[in-house]
């Protein structure tokens, strides 16, 4: 196995130089970090980790802390930081929590010396984070300066601009309390009917429900009283489960109702493509790791808006 030693000969440079190449120093002349680089890669060279650890005070991981339900978006999170950490010599030490307690401890090991910096994402409960080294994504009481936020506002308002320009102008929505932003959410949707002089109808909108089911079940159930031709799902995950019940009563999707979700878009074998919101994780892991390469005094606290994806139209 080859050593820093091997990498400093082959390249004609001092150690010194390597691990400054290595660690992303500035002050390396163009020409030693090239050979270095090309020595690094003709040895198949792979630093000490722990070592480096030791010398530069630095893990160089980051801890991220998954606390939301839906396995897709948590997925693309994963996927999206773990290629943006590997192209800055850093590494992602997971944990996962759904609950208040079960966040803090986890916060509590990856701060004691096991991470450098801490993310944790889509908690749907308070959380009152007081370190620097920590931010929270699309957490609705991020109670701290260090947060990244989507803007569901804008979400819920252009999903009622498009479902009005495809005339439907009966707009039901549902957001259970277990998929949190509830206040943004609604307001967003008052703006776009607002905007496309439709009338709010309280008998329409679920906010309470412990479920996307049974608010859809009580939808359902008062169609006699008032009916809708378009529904609003907090994600992905909701929308599966909505359109199959629609469909067990009889509503074609998307032709008698069209169901539109806030927050990433469905392709899965026997249920219909629908209208969606879309958030690029990999821009938002890139904001992430810009932050935790320039870190200073200042903190981040970004409002990310989504894109809006038409079924068989795929944006990128």
């Amino acid at each position: 196995m080859s050593t820093i030693n091997d990498v400093s000969r082959l390249a004609g440079v001092s150690k010194a130089t390597v691990s400054r190449v290595l660690s992303g120093s500035r002050g390396v002349k163009e020409a030693s970090r090239l050979a270095v680089l090309r020595a690094v890669d003709e040895l198949n060279y792979r630093p000490n980790v722990i070592a480096q650890s030791l010398l530069s005070q630095s893990t160089g991981c980051i801890g991220v802390i998954c606390a939301m339900e839906n396995i897709n978006q948590t997925t693309g999170y994963l996927y999206a930081l773990e290629k943006q950490f590997s192209q800055h010599q850093k590494h992602l030490l997971l944990r996962f929590a759904n609950t208040r307690t079960g966040v803090m401890s986890a916060l509590d090991e990856l701060s004691g010396g096991l991470c450098d910096d801490v993310l944790i994402i889509g908690a749907r409960f308070p959380l009152e984070i007081e370190s620097d080294n920590v931010v929270l994504i699309d957490c609705p009481e991020a109670d701290t300066a260090n947060s990244i936020q989507f803007d569901h506002v804008f979400a819920a308002e252009t999903a009622c601009n498009y479902l009005a320009s495809q005339g439907r102008r009966q707009i039901a929505l549902i957001q259970p309390q277990s998929c949190g932003f509830a206040d943004d959410v609604l307001l967003g949707y008052k703006h776009g009917l607002e905007k496309n002089f439709l009338p709010f109808n309280r008998n329409l909108v679920f906010m309470d429900s412990v479920s996307s089911t049974v608010a859809l079940q009580e939808l359902l159930n008062n169609a006699g009283i008032v009916s809708f031709n378009a529904l609003l799902v907090a994600d992905d995950q909701e929308a599966q489960r909505v359109i199959p019940q629609l469909m067990a009563f009889n509503r074609r999707v998307p032709e008698d109702v069209m169901v539109f979700s806030l927050a990433g878009s469905l392709h899965l074998p026997g249920i219909p493509t629908i209208p969606a919101i879309e958030y690029s994780m990999d821009a938002i892991a890139a904001r992430i790791v810009h932050w935790l390469e320039e870190k200073t005094q200042t903190s981040v606290h970004t409002a990310f808006r989504g894109d809006l994806i038409l079924p068989g139209v795929r944006q990128r």
